[in-house]
């Protein structure tokens, strides 16, 4: 991408797409392209229609989605696929139609079967059943990857698909119900400290192992990616490295400086047992995350304290 070309970064005031828009600005780029949702809706067909034909972006980072985390995802699984299906079919289609010269589509590591071989491997898609709690949003960004496959085998267009590990960083969502376990966990003992309560509880057993990259990390890969990639099949973004929310808990219990007890809920649910990416094929390339989960998590300490105030 020339410095001066014309990027649009669709969700560019969430957690993953300010990363990108910070990122871009960052290394040189000057000409970037943005919507919030009042003024464009990209599940609006009619309306992306417009913008595309008016604005035509040269290249497009799809970082736009509805998301959430386990509780969400399971309550709102119609609206999950529904949003999802729209964002992606509009802004796909007419990158095409206007023409652009390559798009990144961002997924998520809940694409793969519940009970995949790990770690995860690009080519485990489609090869087992999903995890009941977010299939809805894995079957909606499994069909944004054949999209892009699709226009690419059919119009020989340039539009790659790269797929996150679980998420953290600045702009996260701190919702106490429709967070991710991460923030939430964050949420809950900053809130358990300042109200002095001798005990916080987890959901589930605190077995499951999860793997965490920094939203900064992730923007990093995408422009790197978005320079350097072509393939057809999506590629891992990740760290290769995993933690137990037991771990984890103890971690941001740690940093947050929480003196109670914690206690797991067993009758809540676990989700996939293990969900570790496969990213040799981007560490191949020659990038690999430079945030270790410590320091990220005291950087989005100071995010989240910073949005309370």
């Amino acid at each position: 991408m020339k410095k001066e070309a014309k990027i649009f970064v669709a969700g560019h005031r969430g957690m993953v797409g300010s990363a990108i828009h910070r990122r871009l600005i960052e290394v040189g780029y000057t000409n970037i392209l943005t919507r919030t949702s009042n003024e464009l809706d990209l599940r609006d067909q009619a309306a992306v229609a417009d913008f595309f034909a008016k604005e035509k972006p040269e290249y497009v980072f799809l970082a736009a989605a509805k998301v959430g985390g386990i509780m969400a995802n399971n309550l709102y699984r119609a609206d999950f696929i529904y949003e999802n299906l729209a964002i992606q079919n509009n802004v796909i289609h007419q990158s095409y139609v206007n023409r652009v010269q390559k798009l990144m589509f961002l997924g998520s590591s809940c694409i793969y079967p519940k009970l995949a071989a790990q770690p995860l491997k690009e080519d485990y898609l489609l090869t087992g059943p999903l995890e009941y709690t977010n299939e809805p949003y894995a079957i909606a960004k499994i069909a944004g990857i054949k999209m892009c496959e699709s226009y690419r085998a059919q119009y020989n267009c340039n539009f790659i698909s790269v797929m996150p590990t679980n998420l953290y960083g600045i702009n996260d969502n701190y919702h106490p119900q429709n967070s991710h376990v991460l923030p939430a966990l964050i949420r809950r003992f900053h809130e358990a400290k300042e109200s002095n309560l001798s005990q916080v509880t987890i959901w589930g057993t605190g077995t499951p192992l999860r793997e965490f990259l920094f939203s900064e990390d992730l923007a990093d890969a995408c422009i790197f990616l978005m320079e350097n990639y072509d393939e057809e099949q999506f590629i891992n973004i990740g760290t290769g490295n995993d933690i137990s929310i037991k771990d984890l808990a103890l971690l941001i219990k740690d940093i947050i400086g929480y003196p109670g007890a914690i206690a797991f809920d067993s009758s809540k649910p676990d989700g996939t047992p293990r969900k570790l990416m496969d990213v040799s094929k981007l560490h191949r390339m020659g990038w690999k995350h430079k945030i270790t989960l410590k320091d990220g998590i005291k950087r989005a300490y100071i995010d989240f304290k910073e949005k309370e105030l």
